[in-house]
């Protein structure tokens, strides 16, 4: 198999049959064996039943139900597992992704240049409010924070090298960031193509304002996990020892002073009375559990085991 098209969805019935067709008339310019990897995250608007439907009638289709609503990273995550192609290439249901951009992206790939490459919306046809700011802002800081210099790591029409798909983990809601978890894999080869993006033709955007903050919780964990993921002792290890270190040296502070006044005869308060004695506690005592959780770090990152993201009620494979 030369290529696997994974595409996730929700609620898209009336975007399916026109990406379904436009798909086999781009593939009918090239001589590629492929195969098309829907993943319905819990479609209620029929979406289901039409990809039974194709799935009946072509054998280079296959899709997967979802029992309900997980999330695009998910979906992916189930895509890749199934895929079988030598290239991957990801894209949205809505229509606003074009399937002329596969056999490009394919060969920027399969030529074995790159391992990633993103899409580049540098035309788009959203909100500026709504999404084209926020989506700049955004991007802004995934750059800064992350190192991986993309214009748009939001876009879903991407193409990996098989190896690439199969030694990440998309989780959560990360499927924003997968050319940085690619990066921090070692799979530095990642560049950008701008691509053709359409105005949505059908439906509304599944993505709501919450998006943002989400993204924004994402970047931190992603930033954390990035440089201290298999490590975490080196961050909590080190401010606990800094948080220690201060707390010790008020309260060491706090005694002698007391211990000087009282060899002077000079008047002194009790310990307990020095509002710096309590800062010194409290500062020791947040060393302490910050060096605990750097212990605790490191005891799951080598006994966790991975979680069960979604379950699936349905499934249709190729023949």
């Amino acid at each position: 198999m030369q290529l696997s098209i994974v595409i996730p969805l929700l609620n898209e019935a009336q975007s399916i049959p026109e990406l379904q067709q436009w798909i086999e008339r781009v593939m009918a310019t090239t001589d590629l064996s492929y195969e098309v990897i829907y993943i319905d995250d819990g479609s209620t608007d029929g979406s289901w039943d039409l990809l039974s439907s194709l799935s009946r009638k072509r054998d280079n289709l296959s899709a997967i139900k979802f029992l309900s609503n997980y999330g695009k990273s998910q979906a992916l995550h189930a895509g890749f597992e199934r895929a079988q192609g030598e290239v991957v290439i990801t894209m949205d249901a809505d229509l606003q992704d074009s399937p002329e951009e596969i056999p490009e992206l394919y060969d920027l790939i399969a030529h074995g240049k790159y391992d990633l490459v993103s899409g580049w919306k540098k035309k788009r046809y959203d909100s500026l409010l709504s999404k084209n700011i926020p989506s700049k802002l955004f991007n802004w800081a995934a750059r800064r924070t992350s190192g991986v210099q993309l214009h748009d790591f939001n876009c879903g029409l991407k193409a990996y090298r098989r190896e690439v798909i199969k030694n990440i983990d998309v989780h959560g809601e990360m499927h924003r960031y997968i050319p940085v978890l690619a990066a921090n894999a070692g799979y530095k080869k990642i560049t950008e193509k701008v691509v053709q993006h359409q105005a949505r033709k059908y439906g509304e955007t599944k993505f709501g304002y919450d998006r943002f903050i989400k993204g924004f919780l994402d970047l931190v964990t992603i930033a954390f996990i990035s440089r201290f993921g298999k490590r975490p002792m080196h961050l909590f290890g080190t401010l606990g020892f800094i948080m220690f270190v201060v707390g010790f040296v008020l309260a060491a502070y706090v005694g002698v002073s007391k211990l000087y006044k009282m060899a002077q005869d000079l008047p002194y308060q009790l310990v307990t009375t020095n509002p710096w004695f309590y800062i010194a506690l409290t500062a020791m005592i947040l060393g302490s559990l910050f060096f605990i959780a750097g212990f605790l770090g490191e005891l799951i990152i080598r006994t966790g085991k991975p979680l069960e993201r979604y379950k699936i009620a349905d499934e249709r494979a190729t023949m």
